[in-house]
């Protein structure tokens, strides 16, 4: 009877042990997902990448550019021109750009606006560098601006992945407009 006993204490200790320590623990199955995530996002990231055919720029390497005063023009796709109006990328002008891929040019999905006034914003040097983004690394509008650079024909097209989510992280400077 004392060996049944103890048994059973023993079988209550580890059950209130293990009540303690798997919460303790689950931060390693999140950490997992959370990996796995990760993974997804960088392979997404890497497949626009290539097809797209333009490069990427991380955001202190854009903030020495924009230090550095070299020339590019820099294009903000976000899908409203109040959001590029509150903030955006010092320099910065603003061209919208749908979420899916565009294959045809359409005015309906670039707010009226044709290719010809993209490229007029862009400028005729197809060797200027091109910085294009959007809010966040997993924004597509971003890619498809870059893209549709790239089919027009210049040369050195940056995608900044990181977006104005990414600028305010780094703690840089804003512009705002009225």
């Amino acid at each position: 009877m004392k060996k049944i006993i103890w048994i059973l204490k023993l079988a209550l200790v580890g059950t209130l042990i293990m009540g303690f320590v798997s919460p303790a623990f689950a931060f390693l199955d999140n950490k997992f997902k959370k990996e796995l995530e990760k993974e997804n996002a960088a392979v997404k990231l890497v497949h626009e990448v290539q097809r797209g055919g333009y490069d990427v720029v991380k955001t202190d390497e854009l903030k020495a550019w924009i230090d550095q005063g070299k020339d590019m023009v820099i294009v903000d796709t976000m899908p409203y021109e109040a959001s590029y109006k509150k903030n955006h990328v010092p320099g910065a002008v603003q061209f919208l750009f749908p979420i899916p891929d565009m294959n045809e040019w359409d005015t309906r999905e670039t707010d009226g606006k044709s290719q010809a006034e993209f490229e007029k914003l862009l400028g005729p040097d197809k060797n200027k560098t091109i910085v294009v983004y959007c809010r966040f690394v997993k924004c597509t509008r971003s890619h498809n601006g870059a893209t549709w650079v790239k089919k027009m024909g210049y040369k050195n097209i940056y995608r900044y992945t990181g977006g104005i989510f990414a600028w305010k992280g780094a703690e840089y400077r804003i512009e705002k407009t009225q």
